[in-house]
């Protein structure tokens, strides 16, 4: 696998992809877009406007639905700040123009982008206090950076899965994910316990999980920034590190 710090300097852009004159390429990176920018997008509606959980639902179905039939990426330029940035005004630009009548997609008749999961992200919504006083801006790059290593942990799950370290990726899951106080925290010395494990393999397993995690996370932020620049910076406004 070669150094898992490392990220592969090779990996297409899908804000560039969002852009191809091939069909395929283009769907297939508003699908990574979609994926990355759906969830934080409908938070920031639901909390900023403030919208219902249906009209709410309709807006970000809706954004991104023109987002990808007007190709509004052409307008996007890195020079002048992070996509992320760009998509936020972008919301707020396309929320602000929306009338009632326009804003309804039709239920069950409109072909949807991806299968999105409002309910989760309505559970997480009601789930997370906000803390007060926090910007909007703010708002939307925390959101962003949960959405963000979420997927990194979904990532990190099927490489886990395909790799047979389940192991790994349960003690990751059970240490450095879990809520301590919903679910309480295992320590070191009790997952070598339940796992019949020394505890320097619990260590070695968190240390390559970890490694791993943050890899993913670097590979998403490659992929859905525009350049060198912006991913550099989004990785330090993700993880508050200077990426390597």
């Amino acid at each position: 696998m070669g150094d898992p710090s490392r990220f592969p300097q090779t990996r297409r852009s899908v804000i560039v992809a969002a852009a191809s004159a091939d069909a395929g390429e283009r769907e297939r990176a508003w699908q990574s877009i979609v994926a990355a920018y759906w969830k934080p997008a409908y938070k920031y509606i639901r909390l900023k406007w403030p919208k219902p959980v249906e009209d709410a639902e309709d807006l970000t179905q809706g954004f991104f639905a023109a987002a990808i039939e007007k190709s509004f990426l052409r307008s996007y330029d890195a020079a002048k700040g992070s996509f992320r940035n760009f998509l936020r005004v972008a919301i707020d630009g396309y929320v602000a123009n929306q009338d009632k009548a326009a804003r309804r997609l039709k239920r069950g008749g409109e072909a949807t982008i991806l299968s999105l999961d409002f309910q989760t992200a309505e559970g997480e919504f009601r789930r997370y206090e906000i803390p007060d006083g926090i910007s909007m801006e703010d708002y939307f790059h925390k959101e962003w950076v949960r959405g963000l290593f979420g997927l990194a942990v979904e990532r990190l799950r099927q490489e886990c899965e395909a790799a047979g370290k389940r192991v790994h990726f349960e003690m990751f899951r059970r240490y450095d994910l879990s809520d301590p106080q919903e679910d309480g925290k295992a320590s070191y010395d009790a997952l070598a316990a339940e796992y019949g494990l020394p505890v320097t393999t619990v260590t070695n397993h968190l240390a390559w999980a970890r490694r791993q995690f943050r890899r993913a996370v670097l590979d998403i932020l490659r992929e859905i920034t525009a350049n060198d620049r912006e991913f550099r910076s989004e990785a330090r406004a993700a993880l508050g590190v200077d990426a390597p």
